[in-house]
């Protein structure tokens, strides 16, 4: 085990942060949480759990809490946005269950925050400081000092970068500047379930699927409301978080799908927009003594619902690592050389997914129909296997999918 002397310093307090500190405190190795929001929290709405996000709880201490604020859905469903007529779907029943080792599972994202949090903030070897931005690190070869915003320094045996799409430690350690913006720009609203129509208040993660455009929807928070999310491919030119939008900018993106599909989008209300980012796959993470983790260090497309379930793979990986080797440089390269081929695969595949599943027209969507609706339950979780079928610290991330 690394010194445990000298705490790790971890830059931000999102879901991947403090899943990386709950895991370094369970090994029994120190941390310093530095957070530039004055106040503790999480925005956003929902959030698809796979599998492996409920293996990674388990190795994180925080499977029972998890699991008794998550909504379990019966299926992933796929409607075809134009004839509001069915895809396919995936069963996330007992031989799911069985396949996998855990469950599907639906989440609104400020819940799962609170369980982290509030482990974190139980735990006697993690400590979280507010309004402390890390503006850049200078390391030497015993520790590492993070700068923060407001001139002072603090000093740990390493230094994780867990601050998101727009990470400072990034900046500095891989200085590929700006995030790639994708031109897709998603809406999002929630909603009280009374107010979903209801021969559409299925216990499903559903997607309706149309030509440069989708919709998504499945019940939160003991099914008190309804989670929606509306994606329009309009070649949005630069990046936006969280503005507020009127319904009549939501619904100009979706006047040429099926009635019963669009008419979704009426019932939302408080739509806020975010314009999508990722970047490029990359090698280094990693250099000395800091390590980058989650977004920061692999931020993807929403589409295949991973970017909250990698962070906490990371997190548990990392963990490990720091857990079985003496030196911490050694440890964080080690980390490294495990995650980043299968996270850059879930990039990458993120992206596809996009072009030819979510968003197609013409004869590639009527492909899309034939080969996905031809596919018995078995063959979808085949193709499913390499990703759900661990942690992360016991799958390939390059096995056949």
């Amino acid at each position: 085990m690394t010194d445990a002397s000298k705490p790790f310093l971890i830059a931000g307090a999102g879901i991947g942060g403090l899943a990386a500190a709950l895991g370094l405190a369970r090994k029994g190795q120190r941390s310093i949480v530095l957070e530039k929001a004055p106040q503790l929290g999480e925005l956003g709405a929902g959030i698809q759990l796979g599998p492996n996000a409920f293996h990674s709880f388990d190795q994180l201490g925080v499977g029972d809490a998890a699991r008794a604020m998550a909504v379990y859905i019966d299926q992933l469903r796929l409607m075809d946005a134009l004839t509001a007529e069915e895809i396919t779907r995936i069963p996330l029943d007992e031989p799911f269950r069985q396949r996998f080792g855990n469950p599907y599972a639906v989440v609104h994202r400020g819940d799962l925050h609170g369980v982290f949090l509030r482990g974190c903030l139980a735990h006697e070897l993690i400590e979280i400081r507010t309004s402390s931005e890390v503006v850049g690190y200078e390391q030497d070869a015993s520790s590492v000092t993070a700068r923060i915003a407001d001139g002072t320094a603090v000093t740990g045996t390493a230094l994780i970068g867990a601050d998101g799409l727009w990470s400072n430690i990034r900046r500095q350690l891989v200085k590929d500047g700006a995030p790639r913006v994708s031109g897709h720009t998603t809406y999002r609203s929630v909603i009280p379930t009374e107010q979903m129509p209801e021969d559409l208040r299925w216990n499903a993660a559903t997607l309706w699927a149309g030509p440069k455009c989708h919709i998504v929807h499945y019940p939160l928070s003991d099914w008190k409301l309804f989670n929606l999310v509306v994606t329009f491919h309009n070649d949005a030119p630069e990046p936006v978080a969280g503005k507020s939008v009127s319904e009549e900018e939501v619904r100009a993106g979706f006047e040429h799908i099926h009635p019963k599909a669009r008419d979704i989008i009426r019932h939302g209300k408080n739509w806020k927009l975010w314009v999508l980012c990722d970047r490029e796959p990359i090698e280094n993470w990693v250099d000395g003594r800091v390590a980058l983790l989650g977004d920061a260090a692999h931020p993807m497309m929403q589409y295949f619902a991973q970017g909250a379930c990698m962070a906490l793979e990371d997190a548990v990986c990392l963990a490990d690592k720091v857990a079985n080797f003496d030196r911490v440089e050694t440890a964080l390269e080690q980390y490294r050389q495990q995650r980043v081929l299968r996270t850059a695969r879930v990039q990458l595949q993120s992206r596809a997914i996009g072009d030819h599943i979510y968003h197609p027209a013409g004869a590639h969507a009527q492909l899309r129909n034939a080969i996905l609706g031809a596919k018995s339950p078995e063959q979808m979780y085949n193709d499913l296997a390499w990703l759900y079928g661990g942690s992360g610290l016991d799958s390939s991330p390059v096995a056949a999918a």
